[in-house]
Parts: structure tokens; C-alpha cells; sequence
């Protein structure tokens, strides 16, 4: 354990951003300025130690204050939690949001993702460099999928300061841009979350039924369209009885993986440890997904029931809401609520005087696509690179802080509202036997209606890009984003559950649609995957860490040369992909092959 540290003073700005989160110190130990009182012994070192789980948040402090990470200001931050340096380096240095070089305050993230590649992400970005020229004091960095795929090109600006300020552009031309990095106060207000919902208003909607008809910052609003009706009917069936309800309703994870809710739940009551915690995953990174945005967007106070109502469920006291950090809109809306709630007695003691306990805090993702793998979460909120941990234990046996814990998206807590509403049978009635209930389709790409799309499992793949609008000269569907697979125009008849796409060879992932035409040159789509999956892998796994840089060099070789040299990087690819599908610790590496594999399979991409 490396418990060195340097030279180096924080300035009264980083020190300060600190403080603010952490307190003043208490002794010299932890950095306070030094007396004959203390300067041989620290106080609450035990204390300190137990706050690690705090690193996160104190670099999000110094980020947001500075604009960087120095490293004074993480020495600083290092003392205040007993936290060893160089591990504290290793964390800052794992998120991309975050630098440990100087930068200017304004950071500029333009997306150069699927969707926006698509929709002259390349472009935009030159322009934007030239637009703003050198000495502009705004540092423009091209990156990942932004969640805001029904308005590409997307752009974010993030100001550093007291308080930090942001703008988005999307869809986002040279001038929108440009304006948002250079005076993000003056940038246009972002259309509400209802714009990206083309059904919004229709009759039949479940999950989006109350976006655009409520107002998200009013709980009374939310209480008047039905809302904290399903907590009221879980207090009268009780846990166990909830579970029971979840497990009859056949709902099964809306993220990719569909393991069934009901059974991780009670396998998470049934454990004597204590205490239990709830998770909810809404770091959603994966490039074309955008759905768990538009509902905390739109119905914030939704999730916050449904945290509840899972707490109450499995025992649990405490929860934590994992919220990437490129969502600022939907960071303050699910602040603005999990605030509200507290206040008006449903969150903390005596929920509804039913004798239930429980609150929920918010922790921001700061980049890092493999920190939707349920374990690499648990590593990141607790303080440590967001690495993916080896199964078992598992988490239901041993979670977040070693604690079993229940860990599920926005989208499948959100769909425990009508269960306990309806009905267990009324819901799994919805949908197919295998796959019950609605489900939320993130479309994007070559439709005239992109947005968050809801349809009951079982519906084709025609039907949903006919509801969309899907225009002419369709080459590809691409579903489950990077880690999906393509399907050709003559699929569409595919139905939309989880055992239909398996049966055809594909994956439904967590909903992601992303329609191509002609015009996209397939090739550079697939080259933006394997980039996308070299840039996020964690580096823990060999077969993933290597096998990630060789899929990129083998399809930038093949995009240079034809005939017999291609095919040989064909066939090196294939080999690459199965070790990475068979040895990878995670879901990462596991499926950082796979629309590699389809678009040379399905579509003939390199014949």
C-alpha cells in the first residue's frame, strides 16, 4: 500500500470543493493546517477509512470546481480519506470524464458514436475545431455515445466552476455547438423529454404514460396521475408477497442480461446478512441507448417508487442510484425528486407510517461503459477502478459493500409500478409467454421518428421501424447497440422477445434499434465498434485487454488491402472473438465480437 505523498498543495479553489463535500478536517493528519495539538496523533482515522467510498464523489468536487484533477488537489483528497495515492490516481485515471492534466474550465464532448457517426459526427467536429479556433479556452474532446441518440449529432458542454454549468446541442450544427462551449448560460434549453417519446399522449401506453402528461418537478402532479399507488399496494401485500407478484408477472431484466426479477429478489431476502442494499443501474453506455434518460427525464418520481417498493421488498434501507455523468438534466430532475420525496415523508423513517425505512443517494458515473456490468458498479461506488469482479459470490450473496444486494436497471424498476397496479396476470397477459409485458425500443438512425418506442414483446421488427417511419434503402438493423448483432432489410419480420432474436441468432440487449441506409458506409461502422470497445475495456482480462487492440488492427488492416490478405484477417478475427467470447470476465469482452461477427455473416460486409 503506497501511503507516499508529494509535495504538492491544493489551491484554495480545490481545497475548497473538497471541504465542501467532506467537511472541514479535524486534524492535521487529514490535512487541516497544523498545531501543537495535533501534530502526533489523527482523530477519526477509522472513520476516514470507512468514507472511501466518497473518492468518487471528491474527484467529481474537484472536476467540477477546476475543470482538472491536480495532484495536490487528489493528495488533498487522499488525506481526508486515508486513502492510499496511487490507488486514488488509479481511480481518476479510469473515467474518462475526468483529467489529472491541466485543461481549460469548458470541456467540449462531441459524440462520434454509431448514431452520430452516422449523422456527420466527423464532420461536425472539424468544423467546431475551426469554428472555435486556437486560445478559445474550451478543450474539445471527441468521445462515446452521449444518450442522445434521437437528436444526433450531439454535443455536451461542461463549464467547471461554483456552480458548474452545462448545455447540450443536439441536434447540434457548428454554430449550436460553438454557442453552447462558449457561453453555455445563453445556449438554448433543451426540448423536454416528451420530444423524444413520438408516441407521447396515445392511449395504451404503460412505462411512458405519464411522460409529457405530468410535470417531473411536482410530486403532487405525479400522486394526481396515479402516483405512489403501487407502494400503498405493496404495504398491504407485504415483502413477501411483492416478490411473489414479481415472480408470478414473469418480468425479467430490461437490460440485456433477462434474468428474472422476482427470483434475484428473493434470493436477496432469504439472506440472513445484513444489511441489504438496493442498486439501481442507470449508467446506460451502451451506443444507441437512451430510454432510462427519458424516464428520469420525464417521470423521475416513478423510479423513486419503484426503489422503494424493491427495498421494502428484499429488506433494504439504503439505496443507490447510480446515474451516468453525461446526463445532467437527469441527474437534477432525480435529485429534484429524491429531495421532494424526502421531504414529504416517502423516503427516510416511517414511509407512509408503515414502519419501512429507507433513502436513496445519487452517485455520477464519470465515463466508463464497463461500469454497467453490475460488479464494476459495486467497485466504483465504493471507491475503486470500476473493474468487473469474478462470479461467484454473487451479488445477491455479496454485493455492494460485500452485502447482498439487488441491482436492476431504470427500465425493470419502472415496470414493478403496473405489476402491482394490475396485476400480476393482467401483466404477464402483455407481451408473449417467455417475454411478458412492454417493452421500451430505443430507435434511431434512418427513421423519420426517432425516440423512445414502447411496444408489447412480441411485435416485429417491421412494425416497429413502420411506427418510426423507417425511410428508403434500408442496408442494416442493427440491435443491442455495440454489443448486438445486424440484421438484414429482409428480417424485419423478427419478432422483438428475447427467445425470437435468440432463435434467429441476434440479441434484443437493452432495446437499442439503430436503422442504416446506403449511405453509411458499413466498413467505418464497424471500425467505430471496435474502437468503442478497445477505448472501454478496463483492462483486467487479457483475453478482452489484448483481444479488443487486435479486432481494431485486423479491420484497419482489412479496410487497406482485399483479395487473400483480407481473408486472412477475416479468419484472425474469428479466432480472436472466440477466445474473447470464451475466457472474458465479462459481459464486455464476452461481446465485443458480436457485431463484428453478424455484419460478416449476415451482411457480407468485407465480400
Amino acid at each position: 500500500m503506497d501511503l507516499h505523498f508529494g509535495d504538492s498543495k491544493p489551491t484554495d479553489e480545490e481545497r475548497a470543493a473538497v471541504d465542501a463535500l467532506l467537511g472541514p478536517p479535524q486534524s492535521s493528519w487529514e490535512g487541516a493546517d497544523r498545531s501543537d495539538a495535533d501534530l502526533r496523533w489523527a482523530r477519526g482515522g477509522r472513520e476516514a477509512r470507512d468514507r472511501r467510498d466518497l473518492l468518487l464523489p471528491g474527484l467529481h468536487a474537484i472536476n467540477d470546481r477546476v475543470g482538472w484533477i491536480s495532484e495536490g488537489a487528489l493528495d488533498y483528497l487522499c488525506r481526508r480519506l486515508t486513502v492510499p495515492p496511487a490507488e486514488a490516481y488509479g481511480v481518476a485515471t479510469f473515467y474518462a470524464m475526468f483529467s489529472v492534466r491541466p485543461r481549460p474550465a469548458t470541456v467540449l464532448h462531441v459524440c462520434t458514436d454509431l448514431a452520430c457517426t452516422a449523422a456527420g459526427a466527423q464532420d461536425l467536429c472539424a468544423g467546431i475545431e475551426a469554428g472555435l479556433g486556437p486560445g478559445s479556452g474550451v478543450h474539445v474532446e471527441r468521445g462515446p455515445c452521449l444518450g442522445l441518440c434521437e437528436r444526433a449529432p450531439a454535443a455536451l458542454a461542461i463549464r467547471a466552476g461554483d456552480p458548474v454549468r452545462t448545455a447540450v446541442a443536439a441536434p447540434a450544427a457548428v454554430r449550436e455547438a460553438v454557442l453552447a462551449a462558449s457561453a453555455p448560460d445563453s445556449a438554448p434549453e433543451e426540448p423536454p423529454a416528451e420530444t423524444a417519446v413520438p408516441q407521447a399522449g396515445q392511449d395504451g401506453l404503460v412505462l411512458l404514460r405519464r411522460v409529457g402528461a405530468v410535470d417531473p418537478s411536482s410530486l403532487d402532479d405525479y400522486r394526481a396521475h396515479g402516483g405512489y399507488t403501487a407502494l400503498r399496494e405493496a404495504f398491504a401485500l407485504g415483502p413477501a408477497g411483492v416478490i411473489r407478484e414479481v415472480t408470478d408477472s414473469g418480468l425479467v431484466g430490461r437490460g440485456g442480461a433477462a434474468f428474472p426479477t422476482g427470483r434475484k429478489w428473493q434470493a436477496t431476502a432469504s439472506q440472513p446478512d445484513r444489511p441489504h442494499y438496493v442498486v439501481c443501474n442507470a449508467d446506460e453506455s451502451e451506443p444507441g441507448t437512451f430510454k432510462d434518460r427519458v424516464l428520469m427525464e420525464g417521470d423521475p418520481y416513478a423510479l423513486v417508487e419503484a426503489m422503494t417498493i424493491a427495498a421494502y421488498a428484499v429488506g433494504a434501507h439504503r439505496g443507490y442510484l447510480y446515474l451516468r455523468g453525461e446526463y445532467p438534466r437527469a441527474t437534477s430532475r432525480m435529485q429534484h425528486a429524491v429531495d421532494q420525496a424526502r421531504a414529504r415523508g416517502l423516503l427516510g423513517d416511517d414511509i407512509l407510517g408503515q414502519g419501512h425505512s429507507f433513502d436513496i443517494e445519487i452517485r455520477r458515473g464519470a465515463g466508463a461503459y464497463v461500469c454497467g456490468e453490475e460488479t464494476a458498479l459495486f467497485n466504483s461506488i465504493e471507491g475503486y477502478r470500476g473493474e468487473p469482479r469474478s462470479k461467484p459470490p454473487f451479488p445477491v450473496e455479496k454485493g455492494l459493500f460485500g452485502k447482498p444486494t439487488v441491482e436492476n436497471n431504470v427500465e425493470t424498476l419502472v415496470n414493478v409500478l403496473p405489476i402491482l397496479t394490475m396485476g400480476a396476470a393482467a401483466y404477464a397477459a402483455i407481451g408473449t409467454a417467455r417475454s411478458t409485458g412492454p417493452k421500451l425500443f430505443c430507435v434511431s438512425g434512418a427513421v423519420e421518428r426517432p425516440g423512445v418506442h414502447e411496444l408489447p414483446f412480441g411485435a416485429t421488427l417491421g412494425e416497429l421501424l413502420e411506427s418510426a417511419g423507417v425511410r428508403d434503402r434500408l442496408r442494416a438493423v442493427l440491435l443491442g447497440g455495440a454489443a448486438g448483432g445486424f440484421v438484414r432489410p429482409d428480417e424485419l419480420d423478427l419478432p422483438l422477445t428475447f427467445e425470437g432474436t435468440r432463435e434467429a441468432g441476434t440479441t434484443l440487449g437493452s432495446g437499442v434499434v439503430m436503422a442504416f441506409d446506403d449511405t453509411v458506409p458499413l466498413p467505418r461502422l464497424l471500425l467505430r465498434i471496435a474502437e468503442f470497445f478497445r477505448d472501454e475495456s478496463c483492462g483486467q482480462c487479457v483475453p478482452c485487454r489484448v483481444g479488443t487492440v487486435r479486432q481494431e488492427e485486423a479491420l484497419r488492416r482489412i479496410a487497406e488491402r482485399t483479395g487473400a490478405a483480407a481473408a486472412e484477417d477475416v479468419a484472425l478475427l474469428r479466432e480472436v472473438g472466440r477466445a474473447m467470447r470464451d475466457a472474458s470476465i465479462c459481459g464486455l469482452g464476452q461481446t465485443a465480437w458480436n457485431a463484428v461477427e453478424s455484419a460478416i455473416d449476415r451482411l457480407g460486409a468485407y465480400e
